[in-house]
């Protein structure tokens, strides 16, 4: 017996491809899933000036995949921008945790432990330099 292929059934399949695709791992935002956290600025190059993270806050840099907190005055921190859940990037900084919106993860802006699941590692931290008001990738 001889099956043909129609128009509908490769329609199907293709969305149901697709479907799939979109339920792996997560995206880290650079389309290739590996949640690496790897960075497009270039040690050396500045991020911001101290003047734009907030005490108790910070700023998520979603194209270099990092955010800069200041949990204490004077303090600065800086952790992969990548949860470490399923590879979503973190979405904001608010009441003292790095929040990811896809699955409600947060982690503490102090030293990027988990604050609230479904993710169970941290956030790696990153090296930075502060001098003066600038803040560069270590």
């Amino acid at each position: 017996m001889t099956q043909s292929v129609t128009r509908r059934t490769v329609l199907l399949a293709a969305g149901a491809a697709a479907a799939t695709a979109g339920c792996g791992g997560g995206s880290d935002g650079d389309g290739d899933g590996d949640g690496d956290g790897a960075t497009s600025v270039s040690p050396g190059q500045e991020l911001t000036t101290t003047g734009d993270i907030p005490v108790g806050g910070g700023r998520i840099f979603k194209e270099e995949k990092v955010v800069v907190t200041q949990p204490e005055q004077g303090e600065f921190k800086a952790f992969s921008a990548v949860c470490t859940h399923q590879n979503c990037l973190v979405a904001a900084v608010a009441d003292g945790t790095i929040n990811c919106t896809c699955h409600n993860s947060r982690f503490r802006i102090a030293d990027g432990s988990v604050a609230r699941g479904p993710a169970t590692r941290p956030l790696p931290e990153k090296q930075i330099a502060v001098e003066g008001n600038s803040i560069r990738l270590a």
